[in-house]
This record gives C-alpha cells, sequence and structure tokens, in this order.
C-alpha cells in the first residue's frame, strides 16, 4: 500500500538532504514530501527562531496540504519538531520514525541530552556568529558526521549547511512522552553514527529505549542519507 511519507531534516540542513532517499521512496512507489524548517534556507536570519517556529512550521504546512495517514520521519534534531506536531496532529499520522534522532523527554533541550563539551562549543559557536546561530566546523563534521564518504563529497556536503539556530537547541518541549500518543513509532539506527559518542550518550540503546522499541539498524554514518540512501530508503520503509 502507497505511503505519504513527510520527511525533515536534522540540525543545518534543508529538505533537499533527504532528496536521495526520496527518490528512491518514489521509485517504489510512495509519496515523499521533504520540508525545510525555519531558518535552514540558506541567507535566512536564524536569531529569533525558537523550538516552537519549528513545530508551528510543521503543524502548519501537513494543514495546508491536508495531509493525513502519514509517515512522520525525523532525522537527529527533527526527532523534536516531529514529536511536537505529533502531539497537535495525532489523528493525521500513520506512524513515526525517528532515524538517528532525539526523542525528546522530559522537557529536556537538545543541549541537555548531549555531552556537556559538545553543548559548550555549540553555545560559543552561536555567541561567536553575532545571530545566534552555530556553524558546524568542517574538520568536526567531516570526522564525525560524514567520516564514510570521500572528501570531495564531505567539502561538497558541507558547503551546502547553514547555521542552526541556537534556540532550536536551547529550548525543550513541554509535552508527554510520544509514547501516550497510541501513534506507533519506530527508530531507526545507523550503526557508523558517531556524531553522538557510544555509551550511555550515543543513540542507541537510549533513544530507542525511550519509545519501548529495538531499533532496525542499518549501515553507514550520521548522513546515510547520502552516502547509503538505498538501505536507509529500505529501512524507512520496513521500520
Amino acid at each position: 500500500m502507497p505511503e505519504t511519507f513527510v520527511l525533515i531534516p536534522g540540525a543545518w540542513h534543508g529538505g533537499w538532504a533527504w532528496r536521495p532517499v526520496a527518490q528512491r521512496l518514489r521509485a517504489s512507489g510512495h509519496r515523499a514530501i521533504s520540508l525545510t524548517m525555519p531558518g535552514l534556507t540558506d541567507g535566512d536570519d536564524p536569531r529569533d527562531l525558537r523550538l516552537s517556529d519549528a513545530v508551528d512550521y510543521l503543524v502548519a504546512e501537513i494543514r495546508r496540504r491536508d495531509l493525513r495517514n502519514i509517515t512522520l520521519v525525523g532525522h537527529s534534531w527533527a526527532g523534536y519538531p516531529i514529536t511536537g506536531a505529533a502531539h497537535q496532529l495525532p489523528d493525521r499520522i500513520r506512524r513515526l520514525i525517528y532515524w538517528n534522532a532525539f526523542v525528546p523527554a522530559d522537557g529536556r533541550p537538545l543541549l541537555e541530552e548531549i555531552p556537556p563539551e559538545h553543548a559548550e562549543l555549540f553555545e560559543q559557536l552561536a555567541e561567536a556568529s553575532c545571530v545566534n546561530g552555530i556553524t558546524l566546523p568542517f574538520e568536526a563534521w567531516q570526522s564525525t558526521f560524514i567520516q564514510d564518504a570521500k572528501e570531495p563529497v564531505q567539502r561538497l556536503v558541507h558547503s551546502l549547511l547553514v547555521p542552526q539556530p541556537l534556540g532550536y537547541f536551547t529550548d525543550g518541549l513541554d509535552v508527554p512522552p510520544v509514547t501516550s500518543l497510541g501513534v506507533p513509532a519506530s527508530y531507526v539506527y545507523s550503526t557508523e553514527d558517531i556524531a553522538l559518542p557510544p555509551g550511555e550518550l550515543g543513540w542507541a540503546p537510549r533513544f530507542p529505549d525511550r519509545l519501548g522499541v529495538s531499533a532496525l539498524e542499518v549501515p553507514g554514518s550520521h548522513e546515510s542519507c547520502f552516502t547509503r540512501p538505498n538501505e536507509l530508503a529500505d529501512a524507512l520503509l520496513k521500520a
């Protein structure tokens, strides 16, 4: 049965990041819509944006397009806006998929879910930017986000990234656990993802446990939407 996938990118990315995966989903007979959150289009000003702006935008787009029975997918930071939207539109969502994504809990912002030294670096980068936006240094991107790609690909993708609004990282969601909604949720985990360190603060099993599920494992790094799009598309269909 054809599905409608609504694909939300992670920090620094626009909807363009999903294109390799979206094309494969469409080739399998499904509808795939990738959205760019406020502040993440080239040239946007990130300084005054809050997490609520991303949630409100996602909810408004789903309503504007009259999307129903959707599979809502979030990558990394996008676990926050898809969770916020799910609480407002549970009747329009068929299922939720978190791909190497944060599963919000207890009103905790993203900066409280990552190693303290990472949080400190993000705040320093935002302060230095003068626009309250975080620009990820290439070396950090290359070594921990997309280490399974060749350097020309790493540099090309990095050149497309835009500053992430700090407010998206400092705000939490004051909502009950997403599991309280009765909407099926699953977790896809790229096994070579080292954007979060392995162990207690790693992606898995920490975030799948919050959903009460086991992670569906696929090969690749945090950016396997570029490096392993076939495997990732297959995982979204199976999750």
